[in-house]
């Protein structure tokens, strides 16, 4: 089994699917000769061609508006915006006409689109590239909304992205391109060569768009995260001498309801985690649910650990990153009640 970044693991899933697929197609802004900001397209318009793999106008509503209209017609476009913090030029096409295609047209047409995004901080990108938009899609019904933390998700539920018939947000944490960050933004970049989510196989498989994932087993407390920051609440609990389960939702929406609460009777204790402000952000929609499904387990209230109500600072990054810290301490204060 091959061993890959996931920026790699993101390419081969593109790959296989031009592959595999005619219809399908992708583009974005300097996706194609170029590669990508990120490289995550390099060699795919040199394999498949220009009218495979393409460069759009700096124009996120135009991307994501032709794509509807591929998409409508019977293609499987797959857009880059390059950064989520430049989505918000797109959100009439993404709210207004993807999500709600299936439901206008009484199923006569669908939106089998995907939209990739680069999302979230620890890159020192700053306010206008360290956003994590999720709860914003989360919330518009008829679109599916997926986080991969690893190189092995990331390839299977790209392709399961593509190949589904609604439209797919596929945010994609930047700062785990290279490899997992626990929170020590003051060491060196672990590589996923030397991770086992490192290996992923080269052909054709998927992973489920709505299951979640146990990253790591435990019995203390539950942990409720996604992204970056499951190893960051990995190695929280390791500090705080915690055994707690840490549950990687992988699909935000649709969510895999049942394997959260499972867990959350299993431990009597849950923490959510996410690196998005606080104020309406999906971790809200988390600790709601918890309380709704497993009240009667609770042996202590639940924590929340979030990013701040502020712009991404640039200088203080790692005071609005939750850290190392913050977390532990609140996996402390949940097993303390």
């Amino acid at each position: 089994m091959a061993r890959m970044t996931m920026i790699q693991a993101l390419r081969s899933a593109m790959d296989v699917m031009l592959e595999r697929d005619p219809k399908v197609v992708v583009y974005g802004q300097d996706v194609g000769y170029f590669g990508g900001v990120f490289r995550c397209t390099e060699g795919l318009q040199a394999k498949y061609g220009r009218s495979r793999v393409f460069d759009a106008p700096i124009s996120e509503g135009g991307i994501v508006g032709t794509a509807v209209g591929m998409a409508a017609y019977g293609l499987r476009p797959v857009v880059e915006v390059q950064f989520a913090d430049y989505f918000y030029p797109a959100s009439d096409q993404i709210v207004s006409e993807a999500a709600r295609l299936r439901y206008r047209s009484a199923g006569d047409f669908t939106a089998p689109l995907t939209i990739r995004m680069p999302c979230g901080g620890g890159i020192y990108g700053g306010q206008t590239h360290s956003q994590s938009p999720e709860a914003l899609f989360t919330h518009v019904c008829g679109l599916r909304t997926v986080m991969p933390s690893n190189p092995y998700d990331a390839k299977g539920l790209l392709i399961a992205a593509i190949e589904n018939d609604d439209p797919v947000i596929f945010l994609e944490p930047k700062r785990l391109y290279n490899g997992p960050f626990d929170g020590h933004h003051d060491q060196p970049v672990v590589p996923w060569a030397q991770h086992a989510l490192g290996e992923v196989p080269e052909g054709h498989y998927t992973v489920p768009l709505d299951t979640a994932s146990v990253y790591r087993p435990g019995r203390d407390v539950t942990v409720l995260t996604y992204g970056t920051m499951v190893y960051v609440c990995e190695a929280a609990a390791n500090e705080a001498g915690v055994d707690a389960e840490v549950i990687d939702l992988r699909s935000l929406w649709p969510l895999d309801l049942g394997a959260l609460v499972a867990s959350v009777k299993k431990t009597g204790r849950c923490v959510v985690v996410h690196e998005a402000t606080r104020t309406s952000g999906f971790g809200a929609e988390l600790v709601a649910l918890v309380q709704e499904h497993c009240f009667y387990h609770l042996e202590a209230p639940i924590e929340r650990v979030t990013g701040w109500d502020t712009p991404y600072p640039h200088a203080l990054e790692w005071a609005y990153f939750p850290g190392l810290a913050r977390v532990a301490a609140a996996l402390r204060r949940v097993m303390e009640s």
